[in-house]
């Protein structure tokens, strides 16, 4: 799949550990901002009301394969991409780089939740109109690699 979204991430002091490298968990914390900002830049969010419905998308599975060491102050390009729509989840991999060179692997899932009539979260198919939005992403970043 294309990359369908692309930012910039600064590592801060607060991101190291003691020996001044990245802290694991942080790259799981940038997975969801950069997730959250892709959405923002289509009109979504993880969790909204969509056609009178509050719906969210929850993270069912999150996985991290570090490559590289990453520093205070070094900046990284973070680039995702849409693996899968199903039909109540969203697959995605992320794509961690520093001046070219990969540093980071990732993948995460999310699952459609909305309330059912006794008020208790549960799955729900993803609304179609929410669907189009991400497909026509998909479809963008396509038409931008073809170019």
């Amino acid at each position: 799949m294309p990359v369908v979204f692309r930012t910039l991430r600064r590592v801060e002091f607060s991101d190291t550990d003691m020996a001044g490298i990245v802290h694991f968990a942080k790259f799981f914390l940038w997975m969801e901002h950069v997730e959250q900002e892709f959405l923002r830049s289509i009109g979504l969010s993880v969790s909204m009301i969509w056609e009178g419905e509050r719906i969210g998308f929850p993270r069912v599975s999150a996985s991290c394969d570090y490559l590289s060491p990453v520093t205070f102050e070094d900046v990284m390009d973070v680039e995702l991409s849409i693996v899968k729509i199903g039909t109540k989840s969203i697959s995605y991999d992320f794509a961690f780089s520093k001046e070219t060179r990969p540093v980071a692997s990732a993948s995460l899932v999310t699952c459609c939740v909305g309330k059912i009539a006794n008020q208790k979260l549960a799955g729900i198919p993803i609304p179609a109109t929410f669907r189009a939005r991400l497909e026509e992403a998909i479809r963008a970043a396509e038409a931008a690699h073809a170019r």
